[in-house]
């Protein structure tokens, strides 16, 4: 099989520049990884944040282990001493839709970027902590271009994003960011800087726990210094399901992706498959928004770390003087479960994946983003590198269907023989005016190339 060249595939081109610097460094996948992830925190941060949280898979190529990460937010109030408040309901609009979610201090969960970008550096990084984090300083001093996909993000989320503080940020002078204006984060350079310095545990038990702490609780939240004191990255159990011959690994993800891949139709020629993918790929109808971006990194020796990060919606409580935005987590109607005892980590739609082929080498490294759209975006994507044979860039740039209940929502492009097959089978069908942030972000390395999606002006570069 054709080995996977070393690349990096982000949503940004700056934080895929910031993997790819760290490759040339002699940085492996992890470091690579990390340097973007916090370079999102820079560039993405209508996505993401070091207020966030996220997940990473990891392969190892000499051993063939697979590891999922988990470094998701954690429900606060294992101090016992503080009631939330009540949180502030904010419409979003999304496909034509008015959609109600809940941000402020009492939506803000326990961030867990910081641990888990300092975890994946301890366990499989080879530079130095400070080399890493570099990029993203660099970045944070001088602000970013705001890709035109992401001002219209941002347009969707604006009611959550520019609120409070975030208005400085994200309509300077009145005006909601365009394609091509800069992106910049008063403050952020120097906290970068105290990261690079101090490393992740500054977030934890360092200075800017309390800072945390007091900001959080000030807007009315719950969060306290033994949330952050206790807060751990997890290892957890990998799934694998089998498509054309490889193996696909990752952790159990909310929406239940390799599941869904173990369920598909063992006849995946076209035109037939789409009613049994539709079928597969039924989701209850969860529409969930949010923000969340993936990296994707393989190294020179094979390796690969793909990252998947995510602010919720944004909580519009900034840490002042730090340019960071926290996590509305807890204002994710659809994340918010039965069990949501203080100290439980909740629950995501987000599902890094590898994939190995038939010889036992690595084939796909890939993550997307999208929410409830995420296990459409990454099986569509494999479908169309590990069965119709397409290259990276044309299986994340075709276009999509996504299933809602009984109903089908279709970008244009959509075969008109696969459509009709599902409204044969009885499915209603939506169409979409054109390709839409909404059916996800993927981001990918693997055999058939290295490509970001072009619904989120994502890049994929080799070294």
């Amino acid at each position: 099989m054709k080995k996977v060249a070393a690349g990096v595939a982000a949503s940004h081109p700056a934080t895929a520049a910031a993997g790819l610097r760290t490759l040339r460094d002699g940085g492996t996948a992890a470091d690579a990884a990390v340097a973007a992830v916090l370079a999102c925190c820079v560039a993405e941060t209508i996505y993401t944040g070091l207020g966030g949280g996220g997940f990473a898979t990891y392969f190892d190529a000499a051993s063939g282990e697979v590891t999922c990460l988990d470094f998701f937010v954690a429900v606060p109030g294992t101090d016992g001493d503080r009631e939330a408040g009540p949180m502030v309901a904010v419409d979003v609009f999304f496909g034509g839709m008015p959609q109600v979610y809940s941000i402020g201090g009492a939506s803000v969960a326990v961030p867990g970027v910081p641990a888990g970008c300092g975890e994946v550096h301890r366990r499989w990084g080879r530079l130095p902590w400070a080399d890493v984090v570099a990029p993203a300083i660099g970045l944070a001093a001088e602000g970013v271009s705001v890709p035109a996909a992401h001002a219209r993000t941002l347009e969707s989320c604006a009611p959550a994003l520019a609120w409070g503080e975030g208005a400085a940020v994200y309509t300077p002078a009145g005006k909601l960011l365009r394609g091509g204006d800069r992106l910049f984060h008063d403050g952020l350079a120097g906290a970068m800087t105290r990261l690079a310095d101090t490393g992740p545990q500054i977030f934890y038990t360092g200075d800017y726990a309390e800072v945390l702490v007091d900001t959080v609780r000030a807007a009315g939240g719950a969060l306290g210094p033994r949330d952050l004191a206790d807060y751990r990255v997890l290892e957890t159990p990998v799934d694998h399901a089998t498509l054309a011959g490889h193996r696909v690994l990752a952790r159990h993800d909310m929406s239940r992706t390799v599941d869904t891949i173990a369920g598909l139709p063992a006849d995946l020629s076209r035109p037939g498959r789409a009613v049994g993918v539709a079928t597969a790929l039924r989701d209850q109808g969860r529409q969930r928004i949010g923000d969340t971006t993936n990296v994707s990194v393989v190294d020179a020796d094979g390796n690969a770390c793909v990252i998947t990060t995510t602010l919720g919606l944004g909580s519009g409580v900034w840490l002042p003087g730090l340019g960071i935005n926290l996590n509305s987590m807890l204002g994710e109607g659809e994340l918010v479960t039965g069990d949501m005892a203080p100290g439980k980590r909740m629950v995501s739609n987000m599902c890094p994946l590898v994939v190995i082929d038939p010889d036992g080498d690595l084939a796909v490294a890939a993550g997307s983003a999208g929410a409830s759209r995420i296990r459409t975006a990454l099986v569509d994507t494999l479908l169309g590198t590990l069965v119709d044979g397409l290259d990276m860039t044309a299986a994340i740039a075709r276009p999509r269907f996504h299933v809602v209940d009984e109903t089908v929502h279709a970008e244009p492009g959509c075969p008109r023989d696969e459509l009709a097959a599902l409204r044969a089978a009885g499915w209603q069908i939506k169409q979409w005016p054109g390709l839409n942030h909404y059916f996800g972000g993927v981001t990918a390395v693997g055999q058939a190339g290295a490509a970001g999606d072009p619904r989120r002006d994502g890049v994929g570069l080799v070294l």
